[in-house]
């Protein structure tokens, strides 16, 4: 997948990232959730088939308001544990399709871990793996990340599907690791390297 040279401006002072939104890739623009976006993040959180492989959820509308408001803070990386996460709208349309976040685990590692979700109406075309990788261009090249991380339910193939889309190695399997929705489940590690993501952008 190719992103145009338009797709990341990002001010980086001392390891520390500050986007100028919108971002953008060959099909999407990435932005920060804002406050008209309460409906299109309650289709996404309260859909039980849709969170069937995640920890948590659905969540009450309660609950999303409350998920909103920390959404409206995730727009740069500024510490360890800091999250940046994007809505992603389809160029053409400007239809929401699913949001996608990179947190920022380790400073002393340089680690990060990359998330994301696909409304269902928009699953299967590959946006989900279009904005990760402009997250994971932003974490190695912007960043200075060593290594970022996706944990996944290990029935969730769609979203394994995705990582290794992403360039990413299934590197563990955690058996029995959580217990989700009233069942003990297996969770995956997926990992890419910085130098691994150079190297296949350069083949």
């Amino acid at each position: 997948m190719t992103t145009g040279s338009r797709a990341v401006q990002v001010t980086s002072l001392g390891e520390v990232l500050f986007p100028t939104f919108p971002l953008r890739t060959e099909r999407l623009q990435l932005r920060p959730y804002g406050p008209d976006d309460f409906d299109f993040l309650l289709s996404l959180e309260s859909d039980p088939a849709l969170l069937r492989f995640i920890s948590w959820g659905p969540r009450s509308e309660e609950q999303v308001r409350v998920s909103l408001a920390q959404k409206l803070e995730q727009t740069s990386l500024r510490a360890e544990g800091d999250e940046l996460t994007l809505v992603m709208v389809l160029d053409e349309i400007g239809e929401r399709v699913g949001d996608v976040q990179l947190t920022w685990t380790s400073r002393e590692h340089r680690q990060g871990e990359v998330g994301f979700i696909t409304h269902p109406e928009h699953a299967g075309h590959g946006y989900a793996t279009e904005g990760a990788e402009l997250l994971l261009r932003l974490g190695f090249g912007e960043l200075g990340l060593h290594r970022i991380t996706a944990s996944l339910d290990a029935r969730n193939t769609a979203s394994a599907r995705a990582a290794m889309r992403l360039g990413m190695t299934q590197e563990a399997c955690l058996r029995q690791n959580a217990f989700c929705k009233g069942e003990w489940t297996d969770e995956v590690i997926y990992a890419v390297r910085a130098d691994e993501w150079r190297a296949a952008r350069r083949s």
